[in-house]
């Protein structure tokens, strides 16, 4: 591509950005990029000061430094760290301290000088912390300043922990956390109760005195704010957009962290397109939102106002255009999500053959299936087919400890009331009782414990199952292994759990899977399942000759929804579907009202449910389609 081109495509960006398809390949370059630092460094006599920080975004990092020390001799001995950031207040030997996360990233695994690590401390008393900041800034420029400082960003558009509000010349200083952040940070403290709400912070202007800035992102997850920090304007609310200031600044993403740029989301508005079928469908409805008109009403200016006049002069008229696209949205609606029997289903998204379809939902937790698909899980089974429901783990750890509590005093009462001896279960009631006086956040429940909250999930999920029209010999729980591993290792294989997906999907042969798309999960439990049900396919793929007529669907709608351009597949619900839906939603009690992981929408999942659902109807609806009560959206996976 020429530098000219470059320039075009690239407008909107107010810094530059390099893009990879993967963080792996991503963290690659950025570590080998520190490396050639350190070594030519080290070829002047010299100290390298890094500026580093912590969270999910530099693992990859600091893993393949780890990996060039032991295996290519990258030395560290001339290396002086400052960490951006550390909680407070914070021990530094806690499991969420960010001196923890250092030293076993990165510290503990090279041959650094430990009086060269340098991270703000969470245990001073708070009249002594502004003296502490004052040093820690001497001694950054003591050594000359910082060579290279990597970043991560915050959802807020934070950078380290300057929050909204930071100005452009802070300096390192104790901020209050926003409540985004905290709630962001939720999982790892056992609840935002738990998340501190303040930290040290290196400032704004700290970052802006190095000589090289990296701002690292990775997944869909950060795809909005990159977009605000790159594109858009330089304003406190998005602390990251002062980034734009700087001449020694460069963004290092992954393909999905820049998705949302104009160039790869709307490429037609910076340079001429390949119109394939997947762009013109995405364009055209763009352009019928963006214009606000029904796609079968838009005209040839609108085309040519909009960066499209390319589109209308290769594909036009623009009429016929229309049309094609507006089939195409006409045709992924079904009333008949498992085929319709003795029916053309040329244009249908499912085949009408067999009439009766094996059909297998795959849940995460125990209760994505209703959430999500409620109302298609209740057409299949009303439409007769055989709809079986896997919930892969047990949830378990997204109950509150006194609903626990509650249920052991149950069975304790009713176990006297039938006359049974209860000392067992007041044995384990004690121990239970005793554990919750001392346990702190984030630790580990005890297996009594997580007993207890797997069979509250379990019962709530028959119910469910069984509300939605399913037998009991239908309902399986799969308790993945790699659930409660989890919680104890950050290391996990997953080759007993694919196994054991692979055995599932081999008794029952599918005709339909249906899995959780949802990778905004913030646990990140959806993204494995997945990946797990996918390599089962996959192997199975190469044996199995029933596989080649097994139909991968994706659903979502707990966490955020499918856009309209890529559903291929809308199942729409009346209102009494949708109450049906809502009522199987009840069943899943321990999650209703305040969930342990809301994420970060405050509405309950039922209501994130219809409200997702409606908002998908009437975006078909506005696009000049029939208007229902609700849609549930999927998506299909060739594997």
């Amino acid at each position: 591509m020429s530098r000219l081109n470059l320039l075009e495509e690239t407008r909107f960006e107010k810094l530059p950005v390099t893009v990879f398809t993967d963080q792996h390949a991503a963290s690659i370059n950025v570590a080998q990029r520190i490396a050639n630092l350190i070594k030519a460094k080290q070829q002047k006599g010299e100290k390298a000061i890094l500026g580093l920080a912590t969270g999910a975004t530099p693992v990859g990092v600091y893993a393949e430094l780890v990996r060039m020390h032991k295996e290519e001799g990258l030395s560290f001995k001339n290396v002086i760290t400052f960490n951006l950031d550390e909680y407070y207040p914070m021990r530094p030997d806690a499991v969420q301290s960010y001196v923890t996360f250092m030293n076993e990233q990165l510290f503990n695994h090279i041959d650094i000088e430990k009086e060269n690590i340098h991270i703000p401390d969470g245990t001073l008393p708070e009249n002594e912390v502004a003296d502490f900041c004052l040093n820690y800034e001497k001694k950054i420029s003591a050594y000359g300043g910082l060579d290279l400082q990597i970043l991560g960003i915050g959802r807020t558009g934070h950078i380290g922990f300057n929050e909204p509000g930071s100005a452009p010349n802070s300096g390192t200083r104790l901020v209050t956390l926003d409540d985004l952040t905290r709630r962001d940070a939720s999982r790892d403290f056992g609840g935002k109760e738990n998340v501190p709400t303040k930290a040290i912070t290196m400032g704004v202007g700290t970052i802006f005195k190095a000589r090289e800035i990296i701002l690292m992102a990775w997944n869909q997850k950060k795809a909005p704010i990159i977009k605000k920090a790159v594109e858009g304007e330089i304003s406190a609310e998005v602390p990251a957009t002062y980034l734009q200031l700087s001449d020694q600044v460069e963004f290092i993403l992954d393909s999905d962290a820049a998705s949302e740029l104009t160039r790869f989301d709307t490429p037609w508005l910076v340079r001429d397109c390949i119109w394939d079928a997947k762009t013109i469908k995405k364009a055209v409805i763009w352009l019928a939102k963006t214009v606000n008109k029904p796609i079968l009403k838009l005209t040839e200016e609108d085309y040519n106002n909009h960066g499209m006049a390319q589109l209308a002069t290769e594909k036009g008229p623009v009429y016929n255009i229309n049309i094609e696209i507006f089939n195409k949205l006409q045709h992924t609606i079904t009333g008949w999500p498992g085929g319709k029997p003795n029916a053309d289903d040329s244009q249908r998204p499912e085949r009408a053959n067999p009439t009766k379809k094996t059909s297998i939902i795959f849940s995460p937790h125990p209760d994505d299936d209703v959430i999500s698909m409620g109302g298609t899980f209740i057409r299949l089974a009303d439409q007769g087919h055989d709809v079986h429901v896997a919930y892969q783990t047990s949830g378990n750890t997204a109950v509150w400890d006194d609903d626990a509590l509650r249920y052991l005093e149950f069975a304790i009462d009713f176990a006297k009331a039938q006359g049974n001896d209860a000392s067992t279960l007041e044995k384990t009631y004690k121990e239970v009782r005793s554990f919750l006086t001392t346990k702190k956040p984030n630790q580990a429940d005890i297996k009594e414990l997580l007993t207890v909250k797997g069979l509250i999930r379990k019962g709530e999920a028959i119910a469910g199952a069984r509300f939605a029209g399913l037998k009991d010999e239908n309902i399986h729980f799969m308790d993945l292994p790699f659930y409660d591993r989890s919680k104890t290792s950050n290391k996990v294989s997953f080759e007993d759990d694919i196994i054991q997906t692979m055995e599932l999907l081999k008794k029952y042969k599918p005709q339909q899977v249906f899995a959780a798309g949802d990778f905004a999960d913030p646990h990140g439990t959806h993204k494995v399942c997945f990946n797990i049900i996918l390599t089962a396919l996959q192997r199975l793929k190469l044996t199995e000759d029933w596989i080649k007529d097994c139909w991968l669907w994706l659903y979502r709608g707990a966490w955020h929804e499918f856009e309209i351009h890529e559903i291929q597949m809308a199942v729409p619900l009346s209102p009494q579907e949708v109450k049906r839906k809502r009522l199987a939603i009840f069943k899943h009690q321990s999650q209703k009202d305040l969930p342990v992981f809301p994420g970060d929408d405050s509405r309950e999942f039922w209501v994130r449910a219809e409200e997702r659902t409606s908002e998908t109807a009437k975006a078909y609806d506005q696009l000049g389609l029939a208007e229902y009560e609700a849609m549930e959206a999927f998506v299909r996976w060739e594997y």
